[in-house]
């Protein structure tokens, strides 16, 4: 790959700027496509926006910005999109920095903002060559997620489609299941949440498989049928809700006959139990009863010791006197029949015994 740099200035990189939503960004007289396939959508902040013009104005180097040289005068941003478009937004009208717009300035405040000079590295090379330097110039600084780099690997019609449901503000995914997924759209996380669901966790062989598939239909599908399936079981929404991992559910219990009611009344009566330390485990455990998904109350070590203190150091079952290293304490009453993580239904017996002890 030839790495070329060049001095581009605010007045040649804004000229004819164009935002067309998911359509795509141009600048540079129409000449950069400043947001390729495999590129986020603008995800700074009115701050982050505004330290971008400061910068510029008080006459600040910014980082510098790589560009894909694709030939015949036209380019594609492979690092630096957020600051161009900041850049391009402002000079555009589009928001005001300190109170005022671009077009309130003077014209010598103005002429200083499109005389501003930017360091760019323009990389010429094979699609595959501009992709791998797109991973390496991003992976220096963190600025991508996983799903972003794989989305720069795995960019076609396929991953096109797809991110028309799942990663656009207000998208399909945000609108049905915004609450109980963790992230955003635009950052990704909604297409590697949809695509963990649908792959059993192989995100890279199912992009690798369907990257050249004209429609993501199916990934769409199956997202809403597990959505769907949530909202039918478990139709009162809770925060705890959020975040959980669905697909994985859903593929374990999705098939079995479940009673909305049935569940909705233990769900109420489990989120309210001092006992249960992992609220978010509520709804995998009334699915399979398995209690390691509660994260039941233990007793401390200062119950554990008064407890063996009172028994002077006897095992409740064998009966034989143990040091306390050798000892577990125990529920008298079981959790599942009631019982309290107190004092008064505690007991301490001998690690070999407490494992014997059935749930009795």
């Amino acid at each position: 790959m030839d790495i070329i740099p060049k001095e581009i200035t605010i007045r040649d990189l804004a000229r004819d700027y164009t935002d067309n939503g998911s359509d795509g960004v141009t600048a540079y007289g129409g000449r950069l496509d400043v947001r390729p396939a495999y590129q986020r959508e603008f995800v700074y902040d009115d701050k982050q926006r505004a330290k971008v013009i400061d910068s510029v104005i008080k006459g600040m180097p910014l980082n510098v910005m790589y560009w894909a040289d694709l030939g015949h005068g036209r380019f594609e941003i492979i690092d630096g999109q957020q600051r161009t478009i900041s850049i391009c937004q402002y000079v555009a009208n589009e928001f005001r920095y300190k109170d005022r717009a671009f077009h309130n300035l003077q014209s010598d405040e103005q002429a200083a903002i499109l005389d501003y000079s930017i360091s760019v590295y323009q990389c010429s090379g094979t699609a595959s060559e501009r992709l791998e330097w797109f991973e390496t110039v991003n992976i220096a600084g963190a600025t991508l997620t996983k799903q972003e780099l794989r989305n720069a690997v795995y960019h076609g019609p396929w991953l096109a489609d797809a991110k028309g449901y799942f990663s656009r503000r207000g998208c399909n995914a945000q609108a049905i299941a915004g609450a109980y997924l963790k992230g955003s759209a635009i950052r990704q996380d909604y297409l590697e949440t949809a695509i963990q669901w649908h792959s059993g966790g192989d995100i890279e062989g199912y992009m690798a498989e369907h990257q050249h598939a004209s429609s993501a239909l199916d990934l769409w599908l199956h997202f809403e049928k597990i959505v769907n399936w949530i909202k039918g079981n478990f139709p009162n929404y809770r925060r705890e809700m959020k975040g959980l991992p669905w697909g994985p559910i859903y593929a374990e219990h999705g098939e079995r006959s479940h009673n909305p009611n049935e569940l909705e009344a233990e769900i109420k009566k489990l989120l309210i139990d001092d006992e249960v330390q992992n609220k978010k485990g509520i709804w995998r455990y009334v699915l399979t009863r398995e209690p390691h998904h509660l994260r039941l109350r233990t007793f401390t070590d200062a119950m554990r010791t008064q407890v063996y203190e009172a028994q002077n150091g006897i095992c409740a079952i064998t009966k034989k006197k143990l040091p306390i290293e050798k000892m577990e304490a125990d529920h008298i009453i079981p959790w599942s029949k009631g019982g309290k993580t107190e004092i008064a239904n505690c007991q301490m017996v001998s690690i070999e015994a407490n494992r014997r002890k059935s749930n009795k």
